[in-house]
């Protein structure tokens, strides 16, 4: 491997872990938080991707807008479709058995998939870059790397320094991590928990549809594709730790380097380095690497 290849593949997962990331921190909030272990999480993604896909010509046709006024209105939807479904169904679940939040969510992706069939159809669709971020850059000789995924690694960085502004800096952050560790003492002091939770629950589904939004023009929309990052979030929550964003943010990064060079180096054996690296993590810390915070 020369030292373009190992540059191309080292942003390749640097972008793939961040982009991990902006979905898990949604997931380790919701369950770290709120306590509601969510199944339909890869679903949002999924419907990010397909918003990226459906709403384009619509976004175009209305306002005249392109990939960016897409990502606008997909994000407004989203908050609003996160409020509306914590308030609908996930309200019901924060004193119930982790069972039945299993077997709720898991009824979720069912609807979900089964709207996805009959509003778009099965196919696998593929969404363009905008145009500003087509181009690509010389990594020397003959190697090229694309733009737009240099900007995927730069969205999901902005987001995740303002999402440590926003837990360290705000009264909101205060909140939302007094109520993640008494929730009583916090309803106690005035504080409407269940707004609280709705806030977070939105928050937690605008992040996953941004990374689907996002993602669409990279990997291509097809049908499940949410199932499969739902995986890896999983293993990405557990590593860096429940509750944690700046755990999640380490172990999204962890997980992307070795998917990617276990993809080049060992292939036979890529899709279970990083169930490995989980089982050697969690022998040393058996809690993930940070508290929830």
């Amino acid at each position: 491997m020369d030292l373009a290849t190992f540059l191309i593949q080292c942003l390749n997962a640097l972008q793939y872990g961040l982009l991990l990331f902006l979905v898990a921190s949604g997931l380790t909030l919701i369950f770290g938080i709120m306590g509601v272990i969510n199944l339909a999480h890869g679903s949002f993604y999924m419907i990010g991707a397909y918003m990226a896909y459906a709403l384009a010509p619509i976004v175009g046709a209305t306002f005249g807008g392109g990939f960016f006024a897409t990502l606008l209105v997909g994000l407004v939807l989203s908050v609003l479709l996160g409020y509306v479904l914590e308030w609908a169904f996930f309200s019901f679940l924060y004193d119930r058995e982790h069972l039945q939040q299993v077997l709720m969510t898991y009824g979720l992706i069912l609807v979900f998939e089964e709207l996805r069939s009959l509003l778009v159809g099965d196919e696998v669709h593929g969404v363009a870059p905008p145009e500003v971020l087509s181009g690509a850059l010389p990594l020397g000789g003959l190697m090229t790397y694309p733009v737009y995924r240099l900007f995927i690694s730069g969205v999901c960085l902005v987001v995740a320094i303002g999402m440590y502004l926003v837990f360290t800096r705000t009264r909101l952050g205060m909140m939302i991590r007094a109520g993640s560790t008494n929730r009583e003492m916090v309803q106690s002091l005035g504080i409407d928990i269940r707004f609280l939770y709705r806030v977070v629950f939105a928050g937690g589904v605008a992040l996953a549809v941004l990374a689907g939004m996002i993602a669409a023009p990279v990997s291509s929309v097809y049908p499940g594709m949410g199932n499969t990052v739902l995986i890896v979030c999983f293993v990405v929550a557990v590593i860096g730790g429940i509750g944690s964003i700046r755990g999640a943010l380490l172990a999204a990064v962890l997980v992307g380097a070795v998917d990617t060079f276990g993809n080049v180096l060992l292939p036979q054996a890529a899709g279970v380095l990083i169930y490995v690296l989980m089982a050697l993590i969690l022998l040393w810390k058996p809690q993930g690497l940070f508290r929830a915070g």
